[in-house]
């Protein structure tokens, strides 16, 4: 959530901040602003709202101009969305913006305000300004060293200082934070394609460096202020992977990018026709260790996390827990050193997952993060690790992310598999195979869009909406459902088909619309009796199921053809037209689709 950027260099401060952290917009975000040096005095712009009212603003009253400066764009947590709370937040000398939160604010305030300081937000980040310029005794980095030995919590800072015009300070802990080098200019950011514009080289930032920024160098130090020497990163995207490229949104360039980033994923980890995952640390003999799996993530990757239960269980008779982060942590799970505990999350950063994999450390237990950011916080501290490479995904909705997600879970349910011989060599290339067929097969799929956007007109005006399945097409539902809600703003919930008389059934009445996904064939049919059911209710049904299946008019009022395929793959196939469905209702809603309403990409607090 939020996003911070700092700039030092030659080019119009103000442009590059703005510029900058309108390539974070995506992490989510209800205000924005800047601070810059202008005739060595700190002057701050910000707003309530978007990046434009923010411009327009400082159009209305008057443009900063200079060559050093910080920005951000806050997702509120400690008082509401406003002009007076919105970052930068400073004292007499000392200026920041902040991502995180600070947990002990309160009794850092009240001492504070003991000893005559006055506030002017309602913020936890004001705390932080004011007692940076409490401290401050004219050398930054001791003051910040200070200052961070008092804080508890989770940040990542930009701070500029006054009497230093042309240099940006930054530190972080928990929250990300990247260091841009550039040719006569230097940049912070909370993510690469903030900085993608003007440089590919970087720092990352580990728990409690100090960054110094200026024009001609950047400096690291410890809380010892010892300097460190860090390796120089390089980013392998490029400008288009963080632009829309001719698509009206990125969502749909992300959904149309699936194809390409399953094959980037996948051909790297198959060998001669088999999985091989011995580049992240895994090893037959290792994965015959453990006894229980348990998967650990949060919305969408926890989504992906019940495919490959389903998956791993069925072709590997290994048992499988999926649990929600935030609930793992504190349901004293039954964790041992025989166990191995995979951590899903696209960002890396993700705040309850990351604890959850120190607990699961803690109690012994093997981690294996499958994560998209390299050099992030659970890549770094994973006992074994895959990266996906979905390249950035910049629309909150995840769509391409899961997609590898699921992709990777196939492969590594087929290596546990045959290393606990439960699947034979040739079983186990016959199903790699089929996985190295999805790209195409999803290709063909994406040809018939126009189908899922005439399912979308007619969910505009629905209330609430179900998506039903069993097995597999259960675990899809839950995807679907999510996908939907988080973009259209309609209510959808998802159930097991079977549970429908359960309770659920209750909820349909005339012109109920009703996903139901039926690509399961051992189950195909008793799905058809649960859809029958909701029918004869007065349900509206659209199926998701294979091309030659021809429902009549008692089972869907609309069918979107799948081609037929090996049910154990299906729901890499059967996503695509959910993601759609979801996309093109938004869409015809008049929704920001790329950044819908109170949601971060990133969330990084609890």
């Amino acid at each position: 959530m939020c996003g911070i950027v700092g700039y030092v260099g030659y080019r119009d401060c103000t442009e590059v901040l703005v510029d900058a952290l309108s390539k974070l917009e995506y992490r989510g975000y209800d205000s924005a602003g800047i601070a810059v040096f202008e005739n060595e005095e700190i002057k701050v712009a910000k707003s309530k709202g978007r990046l434009a009212d923010l411009t327009a603003k400082m159009e209305k009253e008057g443009m900063l101009h200079g060559t050093s400066g910080i920005g951000h764009t806050r997702w509120a947590t400690h008082g509401e969305p406003s002009d007076r709370n919105s970052h930068p937040h400073g004292g007499e000398r000392v200026t920041i913006v902040h991502n995180g939160i600070i947990e002990n604010y309160k009794s850092i305030k009240d001492f504070l305000l003991g000893v005559g300081r006055g506030f002017k937000s309602d913020t936890d980040t004001e705390v932080i300004a004011q007692l940076l310029d409490y401290y401050y005794d004219g050398d930054p980095v001791h003051t910040i060293s200070k200052v961070i030995r008092e804080i508890e919590g989770s940040y990542a800072l930009g701070i500029v200082f006054e009497d230093f015009p042309d240099t940006v300070f930054a530190i972080r802990r928990e929250s990300p934070l990247i260091v841009g080098i550039g040719e006569n200019e230097s940049f912070i950011a909370s993510d690469v394609p903030a900085i993608l514009k003007y440089t590919k080289n970087y720092y990352l930032l580990e728990h409690d460096e100090i960054a110094v920024l200026s024009k001609y160098s950047t400096k690291i130090y410890d809380l010892h202020y010892k300097q460190i020497t860090k390796e120089l990163k390089t980013a392998d995207w490029d400008m288009d992977a963080a632009e829309k490229c001719g698509f009206e949104h990125f969502m749909l360039k992300e959904i149309f990018e699936q194809p390409t980033s399953i094959k980037t994923t996948i051909t790297p980890r198959i060998v001669d026709g088999l999985p091989n995952l011995e580049e992240c640390g895994i090893t037959p003999d290792i994965l015959n260790s453990f006894n229980n799996i348990h998967v650990v993530a949060c919305g969408t990757a926890m989504h992906a996390g019940v495919v490959g239960k389903y998956v791993i269980e069925k072709l590997a008779r290994v048992p499988v827990n999926v649990d929600i982060a935030s609930e793992f942590r504190y349901r004293a799970p039954l964790v041992t050193d025989k166990d191995l505990v995979i951590i899903i999350s696209q960002s890396g950063e993700t705040a309850d997952s990351l604890a959850a994999m120190r607990l699961a450390k803690k109690l012994g237990a093997k981690t294996l993060a499958i994560v998209n950011a390299k050099g992030s916080s659970i890549a770094r501290e994973a006992d074994m690790l895959i990266y996906t490479h979905a390249g950035p995904e910049i629309a909150v909705a995840s769509t391409k992310a899961y997609m590898v997600q699921i992709a990777v879970m196939y492969l590594f349910a087929f290596e546990i598999a045959l290393a606990k011989g439960m699947i034979d060599e040739n079983e186990c290339r016959r199903l790699t195979s089929l996985l190295q067929k999805t790209p195409e097969m999803i290709e063909n799929i994406l040809e018939s869009k126009s189908e899922t956007q005439h399912i979308a007109s007619s969910l505009i005006a629905s209330d609430s909406l179900l998506y039903i399945g069993r097995g597999l097409d259960y675990a899809l539902s839950m995807e679907g459902s999510l996908k939907l809600k988080e973009i259209s703003y309609i209510h959808s919930e998802s159930y097991a088909a079977g549970e429908l008389k359960h309770g659920t059934i209750s909820l349909i009445s005339d012109g109920t619309p009703v996903i139901a996904v039926a690509t399961q064939s051992e189950l195909f049919d008793k799905t058809i009796s649960n859809i029958k059911e909701v029918k004869a209710r007065g349900a509206k049904v659209i199926i998701v199921c294979r091309e030659n299946y021809e429902p009549d008019s008692d089972v869907a009022d609309f069918k979107f053809g799948l081609p037929d395929f090996d049910d154990l793959l299906m729901p890499m196939l059967a996503v695509v037209p959910l993601q759609l469905i979801a996309y093109y209702t938004s869409v015809l809603k008049g929704n920001d689709v790329d950044k819908p309403r109170n949601l971060a990409k990133s969330v990084t607090v609890e």
